[in-house]
């Protein structure tokens, strides 16, 4: 919060001043009308979430790369995050970016897949910028499984190729 820097993941990349750290989630989320969930999977946690007083019509995207194996067969984690949060609009957002090329203003593009056209138009203004340019499809499946999938096909093509 001093600083409003990431030191261990984005050294020397500033925050605004509006980015504050709060380590109590029912206070950081208190009132909130979006939700950004960001963590690796494995760390997900709605316990504390499912008693948090929202704002209205609160909505929710995942920028989480990945898929939860469960016993009923494969995941995708915004259906997790979905379910968990009483069935909250959930969209992704997904492209084949990297934090610290974002956090250098390099150029980058992503997808937010969305299941309501205004959940769709409201993540797309928050996040498009000039230097990270944001297109929007009604396809949080799609979009999130390409997310999921991308590195995997890169590897495969990386190990067949020698």
């Amino acid at each position: 919060n001093e600083k409003h820097e990431n030191v261990k993941y984005l050294k020397g990349k500033t925050f605004t001043n509006n980015v504050v750290a709060d380590p109590d989630i029912m206070s950081a989320v208190k009132g909130a009308t979006l939700l950004i969930f960001v963590t690796p999977h494995q760390f997900l946690k709605f316990d504390a979430l499912q008693t948090a007083e929202l704002g209205p019509d609160c909505k929710a995207i995942s920028l989480i790369k990945g898929i939860e194996f469960e016993e009923g067969g494969p995941r995708l984690i915004s259906g997790i995050i979905k379910d968990s949060m009483g069935g909250m609009d959930t969209s992704v957002l997904m492209g084949a970016n990297v934090a610290n090329e974002v956090a250098a203003d390099e150029f980058c593009e992503s997808t937010v897949g969305f299941a309501t056209e205004g959940a769709g138009a409201v993540w797309q203004k928050l996040f498009d910028c000039p230097t990270f340019r944001v297109g929007k499809i009604k396809d949080v499946a799609g979009v999130e499984l390409c997310g999921a999938l991308k590195n995997v096909v890169a590897l495969g093509g990386c190990f067949c190729d020698g």
